[in-house]
């Protein structure tokens, strides 16, 4: 779609931090995290929401949730992690993605959100994902 955020990150019109791609999804660090590690899940194909999206597709993007979470584990020690897909009114950019966001230390989520001096610079953390 000409104006969606999300398919001009897919096709390189707007750089990303990418931390995982295939054929189907792209995986990339949000720029404006609710905790260090913030992670969305797209697929390149533009599908609006939920309703909109094969299941195969989104069956494909909660498999590599697994693995994602299990990379963010390892590189940032988090302590849990919630999945998060909004619809409709709530849902910023009309197309499908996955939020995976990472906790740490027992905070709670909306300790986090209020408490924006606790997140780093997300281009930190990319750097810290990505080491070997």
């Amino acid at each position: 779609m000409k104006d969606c955020i999300f398919c001009k990150i897919i096709n390189n019109e707007i750089p990303s931090m990418k931390i995982y791609e295939d054929d189907i999804i792209l995986a990339f660090l949000d720029v404006n995290p609710d905790s260090d590690g913030h992670t969305l899940i797209i697929p390149k194909t533009h599908y609006k929401d939920i309703n909109d999206i094969p299941d195969d597709v989104l069956l494909h993007i909660y498999k590599t949730s697994k693995k994602i979470m299990k990379l963010l584990q390892n590189k940032l020690n988090c302590d849990g992690f919630s999945l998060l897909q909004n619809n409709g009114d709530v849902q910023e950019v009309k197309h499908y993605h996955l939020h995976i966001k990472p906790y740490y230390n027992g905070k709670k989520p909306n300790e986090l959100i209020k408490h924006q001096e606790f997140i780093s610079d997300p281009k930190k953390i990319y750097e810290k994902i990505k080491e070997a």
